[in-house]
């Protein structure tokens, strides 16, 4: 007795294209747009920073941290109203030098990722 008379050919393809089709694999959380950008030259003593990444993150579990060249490290507080797929903060008080964005997410693969942004403050 058959299941799906006559049906038996079309559901042995539609299961043979499902073994062989590609599955979605989550991507790490990696960025596609930060400000500062990488290299950028700021002028002010306020900046606002917005990092903006390919896929949601956990921002719990993800952290910014603002490096000063005089090897001064402050922890940038995240704004949580801030898009999914966004770290948001201020920095405020910048003297002229140079600075690093050290970020480090937890992006919904369960993978942690990090990366630094090197920026010029110009009086």
């Amino acid at each position: 007795m058959q299941v799906f008379p006559g049906r038996a050919p079309a559901l042995l393809l539609a299961l043979a294209m499902m073994m062989v089709a590609p599955l979605p694999v989550f991507a790490h959380a990696i960025i596609v747009e930060s400000a500062p950008a990488a290299g950028a030259t700021l002028h002010g003593a306020a900046q606002s920073i917005l990092l903006r990444f390919n896929s949601r993150i956990d921002r719990e579990r993800s952290r910014l941290m603002l490096l000063g060249t005089d090897g001064s490290s402050v922890a940038l507080k995240l704004e949580p109203s801030a898009a999914p797929d966004t770290l948001a903060a201020e920095a405020d008080g910048l003297a002229p030098g140079r600075y690093r964005l050290r970020w480090q997410v937890l992006g919904i693969d369960g993978h942690i990722t990090r990366g630094d942004i090197p920026f010029e403050v110009v009086p």
